[in-house]
């Protein structure tokens, strides 16, 4: 028996700060409720605002 896995799409969404990666994410959310955000992980302190599991996994 030969096991299939579904496959999806990726999108990367590149560009420096402060150039609307966030508002494009955003409203695609909006249109699309089959879209999802991958959290990535960070050596980093959480900045003011930020939250574990939501923007990075810290």
């Amino acid at each position: 028996m030969t096991n299939r896995m579904n496959k999806g799409v990726l999108y990367v969404l590149s560009a420096p700060s402060g150039c609307g990666k966030g508002t494009v994410l955003a409203e695609l959310f909006k249109r699309n409720s089959d879209i999802y955000y991958s959290i990535s992980a960070t050596t980093r302190a959480p900045r003011e605002g930020e939250a574990d599991g939501v923007n990075y996994f810290f």
